[in-house]
């Protein structure tokens, strides 16, 4: 299995970035797909994930509200809407897979077994 994320970038407060995540080697339909962040001297924050069939989504508290998690079924590939970005979004963010996740494991990172590289968002104040 392998994702490809895409879509990080620099911008200031407030802005908007959309993250991407090609999923290969593994059929969307029965997967939980989701982000996980790294800030710089910080543990691993889950960010939010989807249930590729059912829809179902689940966010971290410090995005709720601000980002949504989505799917594309027949592209292999789930997006992250970032709006209303802040400072403290700054992080690595990494995309993960997996078809064994259950709910109380959602957001738990090890509850994962594919990674995809991260990619760099940087907001600035």
């Amino acid at each position: 299995v392998q994702l490809q994320a895409s879509g990080g970038g620099m911008v200031q407060a407030g802005a908007s970035l959309r993250l991407s995540c090609a999923a290969s080697g593994l059929s969307l339909m029965r997967l939980t797909m989701g982000w996980f962040r790294r800030a710089p001297g910080k543990e691993r924050e889950f960010v939010a994930a989807i249930r590729t069939n059912s829809g179902h989504t689940y966010y971290g508290d410090s995005v709720k509200g601000r980002f949504a998690i989505s799917r594309e079924n027949a592209k292999n590939t789930a997006a992250l809407q970032m709006n209303n970005l802040q400072p403290e979004d700054t992080a690595a963010y990494y995309c993960v897979a997996s078809d064994r996740v259950i709910l109380s494991a959602i957001r738990d990172p090890q509850a994962y077994g594919n990674w995809g590289q991260g990619t760099l968002v940087t907001v600035s104040s």
